[in-house]
């Protein structure tokens, strides 16, 4: 090799080993994570299974399908699905300070048939769901307050108190919106429930929420004046 090819060499190896050097440059367009969307209100949705969705698909229960028809009729409200299956009115209410941490404008309220379930005394029940009520009035938090029925073989005057009860609760908050039966037009409907016959399907989920629309509909109406 002569003194000229071994000098373009050097010349080359110099040139790699500053290449190998240089700090990597960054993308100028770093993807960044998407930014939350904007609601105009946020709607808690409290209470046992049948507002978790035992038995179906997260995005087939009652508070994800009702955010969706909301959003198709144009209300930009987003509803937190505030379920605890299995959960008693004792429970509900011992949880709820942490549930106000979402700062809800509306909360719906569905509550009370676990404590049936268990032959719980009416009056701690009553006593309870009284208090949930109150504590998100206190709040300025808007309410739809649901009542229940029962069918179990409990005695004519354990099923007959446990329906007035939520009656007697709302009467007692009148700025309460009352929807009087939940499950109205699913309860006792074969083809509506899973094989539990107390769980609706997601079909079931889609009655409901077509017929408590108007209650939420009033309560967003509220919340916007």
């Amino acid at each position: 090799m002569n003194k000229g090819q071994l000098w373009l060499w050097l010349v080359v190896l110099l040139g790699l080993v500053g290449c190998a050097r240089q700090p990597t440059s960054q993308p100028t367009n770093t993807p960044t994570q998407p930014a939350p969307p904007d609601y105009d209100g946020t709607i808690l949705a409290f209470g046992d299974s049948l507002t978790a969705g035992l038995g179906v698909e997260e995005s087939e229960a009652y508070p994800a399908q009702l955010e969706r028809k909301l959003q198709e009729a144009g209300y930009n409200y987003r509803v937190i699905n505030g379920g605890i299956s299995g959960e008693t009115s004792t429970a509900a209410l011992n949880r709820l300070d942490w549930m106000l941490q979402t700062n809800p404008d509306i909360v719906i309220i569905e509550t009370g048939g676990n404590d049936a379930l268990r032959g719980v005394d009416l009056s701690l029940t009553e006593q309870n769901i009284e208090r949930i009520v109150a504590r998100f009035a206190e709040q300025d938090v808007i309410i739809v307050f649901a009542g229940l029925q029962i069918i179990q073989n409990l005695g004519e005057d354990y099923i007959n108190q446990f329906a007035e009860m939520y009656p007697r609760i709302a009467a007692q908050h009148p700025d309460a919106i009352f929807i009087p039966f939940f499950l109205e037009g699913v309860a006792a409907d074969p083809e509506l429930n899973q094989a539990d016959f107390i769980h609706p399907t997601a079909v079931g989920y889609s009655v409901i929420v077509d017929h408590i629309f108007p209650f939420i509909e009033e309560a967003i109406e509220r919340d916007q004046s």
